[in-house]
């Protein structure tokens, strides 16, 4: 098969975990929604996918796209189940509410190989200047030491928030991305993971 362009992966990454959240495949309008495009954009992006056999649909009838996929990487059924650990503040923090056992189901490919993962539902709106809402489903990569800048999932005296982390000279800067709310600093700053991946209900 031919070589995706990168659009093109993450619309049928999209596809994909819409299909495996849903059972059944988003309307072009809903692809169009999701990455801000226009109907005819997301309308040429279906086509060269069905051009490049990755999809097949049954005339123009809605929600008919099936994946076409090959190699065993690429099965319809090669999904993760990621923990869902359940809500998380993108405001002040506060104990997060654990969801027992829930978990998501996302396509292996949107994942690093050998990497632990776990989703937090977003609650709050102190992190909408770097586009997250609350509501939306955050998807972070388990580790312990991030980079500056990034945006992680942390627990600051035993209370969990997401914020983009700072290193500083004896303390952690975990800064909003709202003016409304002031950073916090703090020494007992444990990092739970940083975000990976962002998914967002229209």
């Amino acid at each position: 098969m031919k070589e995706l362009t990168q659009r093109q992966n993450e619309v049928l990454s999209f596809i994909a975990e819409y299909y495996g959240a849903h059972t059944y495949p988003p309307t072009i309008r809903e692809i169009a929604d999701y990455f801000s495009v226009s109907v005819k954009a997301a309308h040429d992006h279906i086509s060269a996918l069905k051009k490049k056999g990755r999809l097949k649909q049954a005339g123009r009838r809605s929600r008919t796209m099936e994946l076409v996929r090959s190699g065993e990487d690429e099965k319809i059924e090669d999904f993760v189940q990621v923990p869902l650990l359940g809500n998380v503040p993108a405001g002040q923090p506060v104990l997060a509410e654990n969801s027992g056992n829930e978990s998501i189901s996302l396509p292996r490919s949107m994942l690093k190989r050998n990497q632990n993962y776990f989703a937090v539902n977003v609650r709050g709106d102190s992190m909408s200047g770097a586009g997250i809402m609350d509501g939306d489903l955050a998807v972070a990569e388990r580790l312990e030491s991030p980079d500056n800048g990034e945006i992680v999932v942390a627990v600051v005296d035993d209370a969990v928030t997401l914020k983009r982390f700072f290193r500083e000279s004896n303390r952690i800067r975990l800064q909003p991305e709202n003016p409304a709310y002031k950073p916090i600093y703090s020494q007992n700053v444990r990092v739970l993971g940083r975000l990976a991946r962002l998914f967002r209900s229209y």
